[in-house]
């Protein structure tokens, strides 16, 4: 399967399989989160839980392959992650598979973007907010999409001292900053006397 995506006049192609998440385009939980996210010269990124690899291509296009890293649990998304980055002449990005952030390369990423899967339990969401804080440098951001609001906001809250909240289309976008190395052992900490 393949389809275009068209996004500020420019076209994005993109090769799929009908077992990864969204085949047919980007879905709009991943359209809300793009909409509050704006990329700036050459931040690294990390798309967490890439599926075919829109947010990395789209991501890439802005900020330069070699500032890309995208990382799946699921060999076939990995795969077609990397030829859709090749389809759309990007060079330099990096794509890892891994079952957690342990294959991830680096500490030092100014944006972390995800499309959880949202509708099972929260153990994935849990890792990938968890572990994403620590991929993250001061200053960097992690923004998430689900339909869910109080678990995720707890969550945010907890990792990394507060979390601003967007509704777009039904969909709720959460947006985190790390403001410090030790924000989250200090609260661990609070918690445990």
């Amino acid at each position: 399967m393949e389809y275009c995506w068209k996004i500020n006049g420019e076209e994005l192609w993109f090769q799929t399989e009908p077992s990864l998440f969204s085949p047919k385009g980007p879905d709009a939980g991943t359209l809300a989160m793009l909409s509050h996210v704006e990329l700036k010269g050459n931040e690294r990124v990390l798309d967490l839980g890439c599926g075919a690899g829109i947010v990395g291509v789209w991501a890439a296009r802005k900020v330069g392959g070699e500032n890309v890293v995208m990382t799946d649990i699921d060999p076939l998304a990995v795969e077609m992650s990397k030829k859709n980055l090749e389809r759309n002449g990007i060079t330099g990005a990096t794509v890892v598979c891994g079952p957690d952030l342990s294959a991830v390369p680096g500490k030092d990423y100014d944006l972390i973007l995800s499309n959880p899967p949202y509708h099972t339990d929260f153990k994935v969401a849990k890792a990938f907010i968890e572990k994403g804080f620590n991929r993250l440098k001061t200053g960097g951001s992690m923004v998430l999409v689900t339909k869910r609001r109080e678990w995720y906001k707890m969550k945010m809250i907890a990792i990394f001292g507060g979390v601003r909240i967007y509704e777009t289309d039904g969909y709720l976008v959460f947006v985190s900053e790390k403001k410090s190395e030790d924000f989250a052992k200090k609260m661990r900490r609070k918690f445990e006397k």
